[in-house]
């Protein structure tokens, strides 16, 4: 999976909250300030040459679909941030997190939480 760009990464965002929608619908559901159609238009070119993006074609419309899920994004972006800046270890990302002070007490509660309740599922 090819990586996508911040003005890529937007795109997608829109689509995965629309699910399936026209250029005109993209562009609205875009931050201020919107960018020109056009633009928009070769971006969604580049994504369904990069496979993230589907069309269905309507008449002289198009009709634009995620392929990739935001989850399958997710998931190889944490991959690839915690291979590139932590030396691939997760702990290492939580580690920094704490030493920034961008998570609480409670959230790392929360997590070990969560850890355990998987831990027990897969027994």
């Amino acid at each position: 999976m090819k990586p996508l760009t911040k003005a890529e990464e937007q795109i997608m965002q829109v689509l995965w909250k629309l699910n399936k929608a026209f250029l005109r619908e993209i562009v609205e559901g875009m931050p201020n300030p919107k960018p020109h159609q056009n633009t928009v238009a070769t971006l969604l070119k580049i994504l369904v040459e990069k496979e993230f993006v589907g069309l269905t074609v309507m008449s002289r419309h198009h009709q634009y679909y995620p392929t990739v899920t935001k989850e399958e994004y997710s998931k190889r972006s944490m991959k690839q941030l915690a291979k590139n800046y932590f030396e691939g270890s997760f702990s290492n990302v939580v580690s920094f997190l704490v030493k920034e002070n961008n998570i609480s007490v409670e959230e790392l509660e929360s997590l070990l939480h969560q850890i355990k309740k998987q831990q027990t599922l897969k027994k």
